[in-house]
């Protein structure tokens, strides 16, 4: 049965078990009112409510997303609990998330595990609390940090839940002994039965002023999305309307979010997400390797990121350079990186010092004799990641994996320098590489599959998201930005300022505009890697002549105070800097380009159907597994908005015939060659097909 009730003594003992997670399933509510009913009746003085398995019951069923509730709906069910004339104790464990923690609101206590952790995170889904949520908290923890804990959807350790109210005692295993002994000693304290929804919120936390500060908060935290302001909406409900009234526009908020396209988005990014861990065609023998040691070749910015990485993972790393200066160097930062995390309250300094203390520095490679992985986040020069892999293939041990952080350079070419190509995979991290969440596990043409394995384990390991990739020139994300960035170049020869380039995207729910990208990582970088190339190589001149332009004047982006903006030298405020329009003029006049007047609507659509069109390309030569993983790939590494889902879900809640026709009429307007649609993307649109079936076709 998924829920059963017992007697244990004069205490009622409701114990829910729906391996694996204990969703609240149609049936599982419908079990649970039944028992609590069945304690009303018996001689139990209160009810202590558990869980089986590795967790307290999660929220929703998946397989009821989607469609139409079932009786008894989740507020019936956590209404039968709260109304219960005896008390409930909810007795915690693993995770109290979403809907498991909105059960266990409408229990009279709480206690957890020490190890346990509650929330709301709903708000990642795009959507709120539902059942409750948003009208309990408030009361049970106040407005502060009920708004906290619900717009940020992040989960709170049991003893910091314990200080904020949000449980009232933290127990040791076993879990169900002393549940019970706290529900007993409740009973002998004739502690009364406290039912949140007859609480009061606080007068002093509910002012106006602070559900204003609130949403301005939420407009540039999590900017473009609805779900948070709904959420500011429900608590000031709590606040001002009565319980019932409060909990019915909590529902009516709810049911909107679900129905949304950014709920369809971020519910697909939610899913995407895991899917991308998932190797296709992996055999069954493919073993996971140890990872107990690993090494790091540069203590530059990024180097020193993927040292933390690793530290906080609690592997140990020993992280080399070439001569002491630049290791004490990187080392210096490593630890100023970590006095800021500190300083801000994010880390205690013992567990900064314990971390940092997992990192050693070297100036040998003959150090890195014994590491399970070493990775090189060295110059981006094939020459010099030549000699770097000539080295390792001499020092490592046999089995080692080889990993190059290259972030666009040939791994097949990297690989051919060993005598180990089987061991030879890309990770490539994205900066800063201890904050950003994407990992590119790039898949040469030799590696082997129980090193493809053990990378995926291991960025799950180390908190990233691994999504895996086949050689090409810059592999999903940054092969996808260079058209995009040639966009945003064009537009601007052609008539658009930086101001509204960056004010299109940003509007769409970028994180930053694309020349306001440009500037923070400085001008010069993509200048240099230009002096390289042929002229074939670097393409059209008007897409990259005006960055030009400005390097060689000396504005090198935010660094040097000036860019395709003005940046204050203090505050790093930007500002417009007429001197670039007149550049951008010069250009255009050098060019033979005649500027005009573009809209916002041409701005996006050339953004996004560049984006979206590599995409079809990437997908149609087998770089990337399925289109949502350049989804994850674009949200998680280039900041596209997750509320709408990449741009490979945007494409297809276009309709692939529409996001068809429009690049038809980009190539017909521009006549250029690189507006001709891939040939995957005209495939599917003039047949009629979709993503979805193209992915189902291919399994």
């Amino acid at each position: 049965m998924l829920v059963t009730y017992e007697l244990v003594g004069d205490l009622g003992v409701i114990t829910i078990n729906n391996p694996p997670v204990n969703a609240l399933s149609q049936k599982v509510r419908q079990g649970l009112v039944e028992a609590i009913a069945e304690a009303q009746t018996d001689n139990s003085k209160a009810i202590v409510l558990i869980c089986e398995g590795r967790t307290f019951a999660a929220g929703a069923d998946i397989k009821e997303f989607g469609k139409p509730p079932m009786a008894p709906s989740f507020p019936e069910m956590n209404e039968a609990v709260e109304s219960s004339a005896k008390p409930v104790i909810a007795a915690l464990h693993g995770t109290a998330l979403g809907g498991g923690f909105e059960l266990a609101l409408s229990c009279h206590y709480r206690c957890a595990l020490k190890t346990a952790a509650v929330g709301l995170p709903e708000v990642n889904l795009g959507i709120l609390p539902g059942a409750g949520g948003t009208q309990r908290l408030p009361r049970l923890v106040g407005v502060e940090t009920a708004l906290d804990v619900i717009t940020s959807g992040k989960r709170v350790a049991a003893p910091k839940a314990l200080e904020l109210g949000m449980v009232d005692r933290v127990v040791e295993e076993p879990l169900q002994e002393l549940a019970l002994a706290y529900a007993r000693s409740l009973l002998d304290e004739g502690a009364p039965l406290r039912r949140i929804r007859d609480l009061e919120v606080p007068a002093a936390q509910g002012s106006a002023d602070v559900f204003e500060v609130w949403r301005k908060n939420m407009a540039k935290r999590r900017r473009g999305q609805v779900a948070p302001q709904k959420i500011v909406d429900c608590v000031e409900a709590a606040v001002s309307k009565p319980f019932e009234d409060g909990l019915q526009f909590e529902r009516a908020s709810f049911f909107e979010c679900v129905g949304s396209d950014q709920a369809a988005a971020m519910r697909h990014m939610f899913f995407a997400e895991r899917k991308a861990a998932v190797v296709e065609g992996l055999s069954g023998n493919a073993a996971v390797k140890p990872i107990n040691r690993v090494g790091i070749i540069g203590a530059g910015t990024m180097g020193g990121g993927i040292a933390m990485t690793f530290a906080n993972a609690g592997i140990p790393v020993t992280l080399l350079e070439l001569n002491q200066e630049a290791l004490d160097r990187g080392l210096a930062l490593i630890a100023k990186n970590y006095s800021i995390t500190v300083s801000k309250g994010k880390m205690s300094q013992e567990a900064a010092d314990k971390r940092q203390a997992l990192i050693t520095g070297s100036t040998s490679y003959d150090s890195l004799a014994d590491v399970d992985l070493v990775i090189e986040a060295v110059f981006e020069s094939m020459d010099v990641k030549r000699q770097v892999f000539g080295e390792l293939d001499r020092v490592c041990k046999p089995g080692a994996i080889l990993a190059s952080n290259t972030s666009y350079l040939d791994v097949n070419e990297i690989a051919a320098c060993t005598s180990r190509p089987q061991d030879v995979v890309g990770l490539h991290f994205f900066s800063p590489a201890n904050v950003m969440r994407l990992l590119e596990v790039v898949r040469a043409d030799a590696t082997s599959e129980d090193v493809i394995a053990t990378s995926m384990a291991l960025g799950k390991k180390i908190a990233k998201v691994p999504v895996l990739a086949r050689v090409c020139y810059g592999f999903i994300g940054n092969r996808m930005l260079r058209p995009y960035a040639r966009e945003a170049q064009l537009s601007m020869i052609e008539g658009a300022s930086p101001e509204q380039i960056d004010g299109v995207l940003t509007r769409f729910g970028m994180a930053m505009g694309p020349l306001a990208v440009g500037d923070l990582a400085g001008l010069d970088i993509g200048y240099k890697a230009r002096q390289a190339l042929t002229p074939e190589q670097k393409g059209d001149p008007r897409s990259y002549c005006i960055a030009d332009a400005l390097v060689e004047m000396g504005r090198l982006g935010q660094k040097s105070g000036a860019g395709y903006y003005r940046y204050d030298p203090e505050t790093r405020a930007r500002s417009s800097d007429p001197e670039v329009l007149e550049v951008i003029e010069a250009q255009a006049k050098a060019h033979g380009v005649q500027r005009r007047t573009m809209s916002d609507q041409e701005i996006l659509d050339r953004h996004l159907m560049a984006l979206i069109n590599e995409g079809f390309h990437i997908l149609g030569e087998g770089i990337a597994q399925r289109p949502s993983d350049i989804d994850v790939v674009y949200v998680n590494g280039y900041g596209f908005p997750v509320f709408r889902g990449g741009p490979m879900f945007t494409a297809s809640q276009m309709g692939l015939r529409e996001v068809y026709d429009c690049i038809c009429a980009l190539r017909d307007k521009t006549g250029a060659d690189y507006w001709q649609p891939a040939p995957l993307l005209e495939q599917l649109a003039l047949e009629g097909k979709t993503l979805d079936s193209w992915s189902a076709d291919k399994r």
